[in-house]
């Protein structure tokens, strides 16, 4: 046989091999024919279509025995402020973080001293930063193929609007604070997707350019030269978009009557930092996380998943939930609350803002079943941190064991509980997944472990991934 026909025999083998292992895994007609058996087709089956056709499955799967009154009692609790809105962006991690510093300082100046802080104005700067991240992370890798997969992390994402509270740390201590006044939201701020896609072609244009100056072996100078023309590029847009960061202002600080309680004074937003929080936060807390797919009580962390270059990577102490519910309570006995994320989405009764597992029966309305536990969920990408919000109370029973947990949610002042959400113990264990607390209130034995060498993990990791 000649070359030709060999090539032209083992070609037609491959494909009816091909053709073999899509037969054996497709559905064939006669599988088909056993799956349309297998339906019941019965009158139940029609009512229930007809049911579902016309109403949001919610509505039909909510179960009617749980739909009792909420109670809002917390025999532990810290004192209320005012709920804020991110709209459609995904800054829960920033509204969560300025809780609690806003909270802070209220109670170190009597409850009735009140502050809010801008977003508007650090997220400029969190933007700009994270375009930073991605361009130097893009120079770092460039001798990797454009398929290696942190190449492609960096390409894929380049810029977003989620985070976490070492986002918040490395951010205000870097930039300062702004009162709300002093820089107002803006529609790209209160709604990023739009700016977002313009910021991230461009520095994947940029990223591209970059790695040729490296290939092409340029000086190092010359690509930091380069990548501060193409920052300057960003910050533009965003300046356009955000507002550009102000640099000085005027602020008087007023009780929840109006009156002013602090005379006023021209600060910077590094001044209104020191004044307002006070001292640096980075080195003051840890943030613990339950992952059971993992060992407890060791570190682990994402390599380049941070807000600057030259901030922190997220790192977390995963415990079991019984000693993170501990860290909680004494904290917020102490008067304290706490930045804290979850999968909000599952079980959530919007209307009565509660949190349950038997809120919705969705295998009896399918009739089926969900079986996975924790660890599995977040295995397959079914349940993972979604959105952070602000742990603020906790209901003890005579045992001093959770009932249930208050959270501060940013959706504004009318969802839920007065814009709070109310969650069982149940679900909380199920659908919470990380806790920032300050240091004080953990063991020895914690902190010593916090301190390990950390695990370093992939940043497409379930757990891994930006809240907002």
């Amino acid at each position: 046989m000649n070359r030709p026909s060999v090539i032209i025999a083992a070609m037609l083998l491959a494909s009816a091999s091909v053709v073999a292992q899509t037969t054996q895994g497709g559905i064939t007609p006669k599988m088909l024919q056993r799956i349309e058996q297998a339906q019941q087709g019965g009158a139940a089956d029609k009512a229930l279509f007809n049911a579902i056709a016309s109403n949001n499955i919610d509505d039909l799967a909510k179960n009617f025995a749980n739909q009792g009154p909420v109670s809002t009692y917390f025999s532990v609790e810290t004192p209320k402020q005012s709920i804020h809105d991110q709209q459609k962006s995904g800054r829960c991690w920033m509204f969560s973080g300025f809780n609690v510093l806003r909270a802070n300082f209220a109670k170190t100046h009597g409850d009735s001293v009140r502050v809010e802080f801008s977003q508007a104005y650090l997220f400029f700067y969190d933007q700009l930063e994270k375009a930073n991240l991605m361009l130097q992370g893009v120079v770092d890798c460039a001798g990797k193929p454009m398929d290696d997969k942190l190449v492609q992390f960096f390409f894929k994402n380049p810029i977003n609007d989620g985070g976490t509270f070492c986002g918040v740390a490395d951010l205000v201590e870097k930039y300062g604070l702004v009162p709300m006044e002093a820089q107002p939201e803006t529609f790209s701020s209160d709604n990023t997707s739009r700016m977002a896609h313009i910021v991230s072609s461009k520095l994947r244009e940029f990223g591209l350019e970059l790695r040729g100056m490296v290939k092409d072996g340029k000086s190092r100078k010359a690509i930091n030269e380069r990548k501060t023309e193409m920052l300057s590029t960003i910050y533009h847009i965003l300046a356009l978009t955000i507002g550009e960061p102000v640099r000085s202002f005027k602020y008087a600080f007023r009780d929840d009557k109006g009156k002013v309680v602090i005379p006023e004074r021209t600060y910077t937003p590094k001044e209104f930092y020191d004044f307002t929080v006070g001292h640096p936060l980075n080195g003051t807390f840890l943030m613990v996380m339950n992952d059971p797919r993992r060992p407890y009580h060791q570190t682990y962390e994402v390599e380049y998943d941070r807000h600057t270059y030259d901030g922190h990577n997220w790192k977390y102490l995963n415990l079991p939930m019984e000693e993170i519910a501990q860290l909680a309570i004494a904290s917020l006995k102490d008067g304290h609350k706490m930045y804290s994320s979850y999968d909000v989405g599952k079980q959530l009764d919007r209307k009565r803002g509660y949190l349950d597992l038997d809120n919705y029966d969705y295998g009896s309305l399918f009739g089926t079943t969900f079986g996975m536990d924790k660890a599995q969920r977040i295995a397959t990408f079914d349940s993972g941190s979604t959105h952070a919000m602000t742990l603020t109370a906790v209901d003890l029973d005579g045992d001093g064991k959770p009932l249930k947990w208050e959270v501060e949610n940013s959706w504004g002042p009318n969802y839920g509980q007065k814009g709070c959400l109310i969650m069982t113990n149940r679900w909380f264990n199920e659908y919470m997944f990380r806790l920032v607390v300050n240091k004080k209130y953990a063991s020895p034995d914690i902190l010593s472990q916090y301190d390990q060498k950390p695990t370093m993990v992939a940043p497409d990791d379930p757990l891994f991934v930006p809240e907002n």
